[in-house]
């Protein structure tokens, strides 16, 4: 009995191979016979399953990149594949070596005016990129990376560090030129932007907050673009439009082609959160070694003015002309005595190329004229009453002259934040007296400060008259404090005053 109850507290793994009774473990013996037989036949069955059936060979597929494309034919057509690099994009890593070391990190230490409590004055810095375009250490970068800075310096990509001293800037393309004080340095060479085309692959280099140089890919948008960022009336905005990431602190970092060839500054983007959102801009490379070259020989940007008033093509000004394209520049006022003028060209024309190269849109026709200088002559295609004509004009300045200007003019009209311009013999005889125009004033300036508008004509500089440009910049040199300007606006009665005050 107690054999019994300790036998029905048993419980075990295999407990469905072994048969209970009442009389205790009488079957123990069959169990266990059954249990061998049983192995021994699965092993059997494995060895005759092994000897009968062949073994299968398993191969595991690993994807590697093509070199190239199969040769072959598109199936909907007979137009052959073409051969081409499936991994040409790979073509970026040549690109990227040949351009990385010549970009640069430019730190911007701005002196302030606010003091703390202490008294001490506060300091505020900006960060950027620039490029390296020649080999004795000049550098170009955006103007609104180095606006206002005390002291400049640039960290090359194997972190060496120089000062920089400013050659000159030039707001109107958002441009500035550097020089450091080495030689034998690794520099970028120039593309030709007007041979970029829609869907090319193009690179963006910058160097922000010295993380070294930092390369990104995209493809080029548009061609053209005007954001309207830019100040003055002589701005030129002819952007090249990429979806290449560019971020803060690649301001003024190079866009380069698969060549490895500089075709633009990487200026400014567009988004609405403050990050990159897909649309970057940069100054193409033709206008920057234009304006660069100024600022190199002569301080200052010598802008050649076709001196013309225009505005973009519409539909409506399209019929009415009988054109049969919306495109084109349709000039709404000649400047007497400007280049322009001289030529013959005349409100209603329709300005279609600029030395052989199409302008459909006005940023396209300022960036072929932003490349010339006063003095140079260019060619300039227009319709008029429906027929296609031509003529030579020759580019004057502000002034209506083809004299080149100095840097120290320009420098004091900066200073001020206004652009001038001479009145024309037909102005004068108009208005009775002589005096000098108001282009366009830049933001944040003395001038605009005083409510000044564009357009006004300053007749006197306290109490002297001031006849041209010239005069107008000897009478403010001379001045001491505060300066009051006289003049009048051709639309309005009376005489107009304005003060500012020097520092």
């Amino acid at each position: 009995m107690e054999a019994q109850q300790k036998a029905n507290f048993v419980v075990v793994p295999v407990h469905l191979f072994f048969l209970k009774s009442e009389n205790g473990f009488d079957y123990m013996k069959q169990s266990i016979l059954v249990l061998v037989s049983s192995v021994l036949s699965a092993i059997v069955a494995v060895m005759v399953y092994r000897w009968v059936e062949q073994p299968q060979q398993v191969i595991i597929r690993e994807s590697s990149s093509a070199t190239y494309a199969t040769l072959g034919h598109d199936p909907l057509s007979d137009v052959p594949l073409r051969t081409f690099l499936s991994s040409a994009p790979t073509n970026f890593i040549a690109s990227a070596e040949m351009v990385t070391s010549s970009v640069v990190n430019i730190k911007t230490i701005q002196s302030g005016n606010s003091f703390d409590f202490w008294g001490n004055s506060s300091y505020g810095t900006s960060s950027g990129s620039g490029v390296i375009i020649s080999a004795d250490g000049y550098v170009v970068t955006n103007n609104h990376v180095v606006d206002g800075g005390a002291k400049i310096s640039v960290t090359l990509n194997d972190r060496r560090e120089f000062g920089a001293t400013l050659v000159g800037s030039d707001p109107s393309t958002d441009l500035a030129l550097l020089k450091i004080d080495t030689d034998n340095l690794p520099f970028i060479r120039f593309g030709n932007s007007d041979s970029l085309r829609i869907g090319e692959w193009v690179l963006a280099v910058g160097n922000p907050f010295n993380l070294e140089s930092t390369v990104t890919a995209g493809i080029v948008s548009a061609k053209g673009r005007s954001i309207d960022i830019l100040e003055g009336q002589d701005r030129i905005e002819s952007f090249i439009q990429t979806d290449a990431a560019v971020n803060p602190g690649n301001s003024g970092g190079a866009l380069v082609n698969t060549n490895g060839e500089l075709i633009g500054i990487n200026t400014a983007i567009i988004t609405r959160s403050g990050r990159y959102e897909g649309y970057s801009f940069a100054v193409p490379s033709n206008l920057v070694r234009k304006v660069i070259k100024d600022l190199r020989d002569f301080g200052v940007v010598q802008r050649g003015m076709l001196g013309v008033f225009i505005d973009n093509m519409t539909r409506e000004r399209a019929e009415s002309l009988g054109l049969d394209a919306i495109e084109g520049i349709y000039v709404t006022r000649v400047s007497p005595s400007s280049g322009a003028d001289d030529a013959g060209i005349r409100k209603g024309d329709v300005i279609v190329g600029i030395n052989g190269t199409k302008t459909r849109t006005v940023p396209e026709m300022q960036e072929q004229v932003g490349r010339y200088r006063p003095g140079n002559t260019i060619t300039v295609e227009f319709i008029r009453n429906g027929k296609k004509e031509s003529t030579k004009v020759t580019l004057k300045n502000k002034s209506n002259s083809t004299t080149l200007l100095a840097s120290k003019e320009e420098d004091l009209l900066k200073e001020l934040g206004v652009e001038l311009q001479d009145l024309s013999d037909a102005e004068v005889k108009s208005l009775g007296k002589r005096g000098v125009r108001v282009l366009s004033i830049y933001r944040g300036s003395k001038i605009e400060r005083t409510n000044m508008e564009p357009g006004f004509i300053i007749t006197k500089v306290g109490e002297k008259r001031v006849k041209n440009i010239e005069d107008f910049i000897k009478t403010i040199r001379s001045a001491k404090g505060k300066i009051m300007l006289e003049g009048v606006y051709e639309d309005y009665p009376g005489e107009y005053y304005y003060a500012f005050a020097l520092d």
